[in-house]
């Protein structure tokens, strides 16, 4: 049967979700791949995702086959003892033959987290960008509202599959608790590094050297070379798949 799971991860010691070849570089998918063949479940592992390098997630989708005679609590408990403590298994549950967590998903969220405190935190270097200078968030808000829509954001990415560059935008918003600015975005798809190409746009807008409107040029340009640094993976979280 096939199995759909839902999973988290910290990606900072993985060369991202995709198995590598050669496998020399450990990958989340070869992780979970992995811990399959020690419960005797040998097979391929698809999904929803291909995380960079050094991201995270709390919502990733998987799937799997199984030919598995116990219960599906005892699927999950059995993964998640094999697994190592950086990666767990959160939920699953059977699904359809055909079931394909990337291709059947209709959107994706995903959130950039920033640290903006003076000197950088050491309990959140791994889960955040650190950026010193002051940010406006109001002005990053104005920013970003004009990805939502539809889009072409050839200036943030490349496309994974096919030539198309067009997007939808769901969602699109700028959370702030206290030191910590949290970018969250939803959309029917998103291209090769277009998170972090929007956010590395965004931080000179926070900052004063640019304004909403120069954001607003710079998607419509469609032109990479007019968009900002591609920032780190570490503030990176995929928070959910929707089907």
């Amino acid at each position: 049967m096939r199995i759909k799971a839902v999973i988290a991860y910290d990606g900072t010691d993985y060369h991202g979700f995709q198995r590598q070849s050669p496998d020399r570089e450990p990958s989340i998918q070869g992780m979970l791949e992995g811990a399959l063949r020690k419960i005797d479940q040998p097979g391929g592992v698809l999904g929803a995702g291909r995380t960079d390098a050094g991201a995270h997630a709390s919502g990733q989708v998987i799937a799997f086959d199984v030919d598995w005679r116990h219960s599906l609590d005892d699927l999950q408990r059995a993964l998640n003892a094999t697994l190592p403590d950086d990666i767990a298994v959160l939920e699953l549950e059977q699904a359809a033959d055909t079931f394909h967590p990337r291709y059947d998903a209709v959107s994706r969220a995903y959130r950039y987290s920033i640290s903006n405190t003076h000197v950088r935190n050491p309990l959140t270097v791994r889960y955040t960008l650190h950026v010193p200078q002051e940010l406006d968030v109001e002005a990053m808000r104005r920013a970003l509202a004009h990805t939502i829509g539809d889009h072409d954001f050839a200036a943030f990415g490349q496309p994974t599959a096919g030539e198309s560059t067009i997007r939808s935008m769901y969602r699109a918003g700028v959370i702030a608790d206290g030191a910590l600015i949290a970018i969250e975005l939803q959309a029917n798809g998103f291209l090769y590094r277009m998170v972090r190409r929007i956010v590395g746009t965004l931080i000179p807008i926070g900052s004063g050297e640019q304004t909403p409107e120069d954001f607003s040029d710079i998607l419509r340009s469609a032109d990479p070379n007019r968009a900002g640094p591609t920032v780190a993976p570490s503030g990176l979280c995929l928070l959910e798949v929707n089907y």
